[in-house]
């Protein structure tokens, strides 16, 4: 009888200081304003896209504000994922005969698995961004993958696809983009 009730003590003890913990971090402010609002409004149609810089497969640094002046089709993918993996022929037809002011930045979320494999294997030319740390993918709050931001020349997010993405979408959402 001891032994069930210091048991269920321990139980209790142990879920209440769980709900402690997780009460405390729902209560925590981020560092600043201006960091919890970027974060809000990069998930905002028509708000400043949230800037980053990530590397690409081949150890390149590409920096989102230093696009500016051309449109760009952000896409957040994984190798692992069935509707990615239909989404990646359309986006190489489309890189193909994309206008010149177009950029199209797929960002990956699993770097630690083969990408170059996957890349290599599906004859991917346009860039491929890696988000090893998952700070992008934070940023820009990813829920579901694939996701797509169509952002204007001017950094401004235009439209957001969520899914997969078939050719004539692609060209349809960069052709509204100023």
């Amino acid at each position: 009888m001891i032994k069930k009730v210091i048991a269920a003590v321990v139980l209790v003890s142990l879920l209440t200081v769980a709900i402690v913990q997780a009460m405390d971090k729902k209560t925590e402010a981020p560092e600043t304003t201006n960091q919890a609002t970027a974060t809000k409004e990069g998930l905002t149609i028509g708000a400043m896209a949230p800037n980053f810089e990530l590397k690409t497969l081949t150890g390149d640094k590409v920096k989102l504000s230093d696009l500016k002046g051309k449109k760009v089709m952000l896409n957040f993918w994984a190798t692992w994922c069935g509707p990615c993996k239909a989404e990646m022929p359309e986006m190489e037809k489309f890189s193909k005969h994309k206008e010149d002011d177009v950029v199209i930045l797929a960002v990956n979320i699993d770097p630690q698995l083969d990408v170059q494999g996957f890349v290599d294997e599906n004859k991917i030319t346009f860039p491929i961004l890696l988000d090893a740390d998952d700070i992008v993918n934070e940023k820009y709050q990813i829920i579901s993958i694939p996701t797509t931001y169509f952002i204007d020349s001017k950094g401004i997010i235009q439209d957001k696809f969520i899914g997969s993405m078939k050719l004539d979408v692609m060209k349809d959402n960069t052709k509204k983009l100023k």
